[in-house]
Parts: C-alpha cells; sequence; structure tokens
C-alpha cells in the first residue's frame, strides 16, 4: 500500500489537515469574488457614467474573468494522476531489494524490473529510479510528491494557491491561469487607473460622480492597489513558465537536471526546439492553445528526447546541461536500514 493510501486511511487530524490545505485557495477565490464586486458594482454600475464605455468595460472584462476563473478551476480540481499498476514492483522483487548486499546488486534487480518499461532517467549512479514510498519504478520526469503523498507525473512543483501539484495533467492550465490572471490584474488596473487618479485629487466628491459614498470610493482605491501588486508579481512568474515552456524543462528540472542513461546529466535533454516545445504542452490545434481545454501531447510517461550530434567529449564538457546534484540520489542508504535479516 502507498503512502497515498495509508494517508486516506488514517483518521487523525487528516481532515484538519485538508481543511488547511484549502486555506490559500479559498483567499484567492474570496480575492476574485471582492474584486469582481469591487470592479462591476463600484466601478463600472456606479462610478463610470459613459454607457458606451460600462458597456465595453464589462464585455471586456467578463471574457477576461470567464477565461481566468476557467483555468483556474481546472488547475485546482485536474487530478494529478496514478502510475499504473505495471509501474509497480511485485512484493517478492521488494524482498530481494532489500535483501541485496550490494548496490550493484539493487541496480540488477531494478533494470530488471524495468525491462519492459519506457524508461531513460536515471539517478546519479546511474540506477533505475525507485520510489520506496509508492513501491514503483519512476516513469521519466516522474517525483514523489510528498504533500500529495504520491508519485507525480512530470511533476513541475507543489503550488499551495491551487491546493494541487503542477504536473503534467495540468500544466497547461497552470500556465494559461498565470497568463489570464496577469491579463486580468493589468486590465482592471488600467481601466480603473482614471477614476484612481479622479479620487486622490477629490474631483469624484467635488462633481459628486461617486454616488455609492465613501465605501465606494476606497472599494476602487483598493481594487487598484491590489491589480497592481499581484500584476507585478505575476510578470515574472509567467515569463518565467513560459521560458521553461520553450525549453521544454520543468521547474525541478531547471534546478537539478534530468540524468539520462547514455548522455548523463543534460538540462536540454529534452528540448525539441522552441515551437515543438510548445506544442507539447499547447497541442497543434491552435484553436485550443489559448482555452483551458486538455490538449497537450503524450500520456505523461514517456517523452521525445532531442537528439545530440555532440561527441561525448563535448556533452560531457557542457557545463550548461550539467549539474553537481541530483534529486532521485539512489536510496542505498535507506535500504542499508531496511534490509530484512
Amino acid at each position: 500500500m502507498s503512502n497515498y493510501e495509508r494517508k486516506k486511511t488514517t483518521p487523525c487530524c487528516v481532515g484538519c489537515m485538508q481543511a488547511i490545505k484549502w486555506i490559500p485557495v479559498i483567499f484567492i477565490a474570496s480575492v476574485i469574488a471582492w474584486s469582481y464586486y469591487a470592479y462591476v458594482v463600484e466601478l463600472c454600475v456606479l462610478a463610470i457614467e459613459s454607457t458606451f464605455e460600462k458597456i465595453a468595460f464589462l464585455i471586456f472584462y467578463h471574457v477576461i474573468c470567464v477565461l481566468f476563473f476557467w483555468s483556474y478551476w481546472n488547475t485546482v480540481f485536474t487530478p494529478v494522476g496514478t502510475v499504473p499498476s505495471n509501474w509497480r514492483i511485485p512484493e517478492s522483487e521488494i524482498e530481494r531489494l532489500f535483501r541485496a548486499e550490494s548496490q550493484e546488486q539493487q541496480k540488477r534487480i531494478l533494470e530488471y524490473c524495468a525491462r519492459d518499461l519506457p524508461v531513460t532517467n536515471r539517478t546519479l549512479n546511474g540506477s533505475v529510479r525507485f520510489c520506496d514510498k509508492c513501491r514503483i519504478i519512476k516513469p521519466d520526469r516522474c517525483h514523489h510528491c510528498s504533500v500529495c503523498g504520491t508519485c507525480v507525473l512530470k511533476m513541475d512543483h507543489h503550488c499551495p494557491w491551487v491546493n494541487n501539484c503542477v504536473c503534467f495533467n495540468n500544466y497547461k492550465f497552470f500556465v494559461l491561469f498565470l497568463g489570464y490572471a496577469l491579463l486580468y490584474c493589468l486590465y482592471v488596473a488600467l481601466t480603473s487607473l482614471e477614476y484612481f487618479i479622479r479620487f486622490w485629487r477629490s474631483e469624484f466628491l467635488e462633481q459628486g460622480e461617486l454616488t455609492s459614498g465613501g465605501m465606494g470610493r476606497f472599494h476602487i482605491l483598493f481594487l487598484f492597489f491590489v491589480s497592481l501588486m499581484f500584476a507585478i508579481s505575476l510578470v515574472s512568474l509567467f515569463g518565467y513558465h513560459i521560458y521553461l515552456v520553450l525549453k521544454n524543462r520543468t521547474t525541478l528540472e531547471a534546478f537539478r537536471a534530468p540524468i539520462f542513461r547514455v548522455g548523463g546529466a543534460d538540462k536540454n535533454g529534452f528540448n525539441l526546439g522552441k515551437f515543438a516545445n510548445f506544442q507539447e504542452v499547447f497541442g497543434d490545434n491552435w484553436k485550443l492553445w489559448f482555452l483551458p481545454i486538455y490538449s497537450s501531447f503524450g500520456d505523461g510517461f514517456s517523452y521525445p528526447m532531442r537528439h545530440c550530434d555532440e561527441d561525448a567529449e563535448s556533452l560531457l564538457g557542457n557545463s550548461d546541461t550539467r549539474i553537481e546534484m541530483e534529486e532521485d540520489v539512489f536510496p542505498e542508504t535507506r535500504f542499508h536500514d531496511s534490509i530484512i535479516p
């Protein structure tokens, strides 16, 4: 039984911990709901006098808002997926693995278990990657998430703001969520800027244009500040993930290069070129690129790799694609304490 399954059957404190994990999501949802009220009611309905301006602002706002919330919803509620049972190591082989007297013997057992599986990634010492919590052979680009308690396909990172792992199944939704969140904040900030400036110059009160009272002024004031603050923070995050998409890397791979059975550690091992990398996440149907509808290529278990023409010397000498540490170091030290007598 995996660590994830054990956590589900543990009654003590599980409900409280699960509820706490939803606090960031509830916070984001509350901010979105408040911003909707502040923009639609306080700004567009009560503050703007021009009917044409009201209609134009509201139409574009609702288009962006729907795409923004739709992307966020899919990012939050798309399951991370599970590794199929054929990747699980049989109990008999687990016992042999724990009884192994040497690292080479452990490597041979894992190679035998992965003989029919499409795995090219290895640990630092060249062994097949193995999760001793889930008792499975790890697919390429798969990592164990301690928060989710399971192995996650093409794991990018665990994001508390969506209470979910950003991974193969929802990465397109996550990138669109960042993009539409940035567009939403910029649109709100720019369209409320005029009224924010007029408020500070006291033209609102003098001309009697703000009919919603004092609280309306502060809704518009904070709406501008909050949207601007989020926009500034989202620029770098969205730009970074666009960079990762075009390089075909995950956040984990950007910090710890994947190690391949042939060629060793290489950050560019999955880099197929910018457009091909983009298509791997967003698909080849341009009509679906900017809609939060699943269109990514692949099955999450195997990935096309870059075909290198470099010789072995240049490959090993490329400092940009090398790294000194690897996350999935073969767990021989953990096995050492778990050897069955």
